[in-house]
């Protein structure tokens, strides 16, 4: 069977299965999708093209509708889908946003899935807003998305020292909170936190390299063992491969990519804004990480005939 003719849900729900990794690469910049897409095509791999409000918003993806318009012109449904990524409640300065209105509008567009995240909401609210997108996008067979716990990173200010954090368990998921909370809501993906950080968006950080991130894998164990859902990682730029791949092994079936392969088209593509080198950084970078480090050339096929 081709992909094509399967819901991105059953997709997940198989590489969950498989031990089967589906990244996720963010669109930051409008020219970066058609290469994301080709790109997976010639790898024989299936992975989302995504994309947040800080594309839009800080960076050049334009509008969530251009995203969907360049996505139906040049994304190959054989190898991805679209995806609506971050789409807060409450956003990295504390602002309330207007958080249904664009899950409507991305519904609307034909988004594959889409994301919501209430994670710095209290529990009982972050639950309400996630059954509210349930509601909505599974009305229109659309699979939801949503994160329990603190992924750092695109607060103001600094992070403290990363070794502290992990250390602390600082905004890890918890365990018996997220059971209640994919009980209550019905959701299709939970983003867990388990040591992993978002890459900067804003000032000077957010051309500097990331951290290199560690892993808890047995509290992972805990959070599949609790609610049996897929598990999505944010913050994958920068994961230790090691920790990553027994990740995988664990039911982490989506990984955000959005730092690495930003700068590198922003980089390649430097103060002459020349497209064609970006997207050449940009196809270089996602098989270095598809080949290289995540080992999945070939998922596409391996998903296919999947039971």
């Amino acid at each position: 069977m081709s992909l094509t003719d399967l819901p991105v849900s059953t997709i997940m729900r198989c590489a969950a299965q498989e031990g089967l990794l589906v990244p996720a690469f963010n669109v930051a910049h409008l020219p970066m999708l058609e290469v994301i897409s080709a790109t997976l095509v010639q790898l024989d791999t299936f992975g989302l093209v995504e994309v947040a409000r800080p594309d839009v918003e800080r960076f050049g993806a334009q509008s969530f509708a251009a995203v969907a318009a360049e996505f139906r012109r040049v994304g190959a449904r054989s190898h991805t889908r679209l995806h609506l990524d971050h789409m807060p409640v409450v956003d990295e300065e504390g602002n309330r946003v207007d958080w249904q209105r664009g899950i409507a509008e991305a519904l609307e567009l034909g988004y594959d899935s889409v994301m919501v995240d209430g994670s710095r909401l209290p529990l009982a609210e972050n639950i309400a807003a996630t059954r509210t997108t349930v509601e909505m996008a599974h009305a229109a067979e659309v699979p939801v998305e949503a994160e329990l716990g603190a992924v750092l990173g695109h607060e103001a200010g600094p992070l403290p020292p990363y070794e502290e954090l992990f250390a602390s368990g600082r905004g890890f998921t918890d365990v018996e909170e997220a059971r209640r909370f994919v009980a209550e809501t019905g959701l299709d993906w939970l983003s867990v936190a388990i040591g992993n950080v978002h890459g900067a968006i804003s000032g000077a950080a957010k051309d500097q390299k990331k951290v290199e991130a560690r892993l808890h894998i047995e509290h992972l164990q805990a959070l599949r063992a609790a609610t049996n859902v897929p598990m999505v990682l944010h913050g994958g730029s920068g994961i230790q491969p090691s920790y990553l791949l027994e990740a995988i092994r664990n039911g982490v079936a989506k990984l955000n990519i959005g730092t690495e392969i930003r700068q590198a088209y922003e980089r390649a593509a430097g103060e002459a804004r020349d497209v064609a080198a970006g997207q050449a950084a940009v196809a270089g970078k996602i098989r270095e990480l598809v080949e290289d480090v995540y080992g999945i050339a070939g998922s596409a096929t391996r998903l296919a005939a999947s039971p």
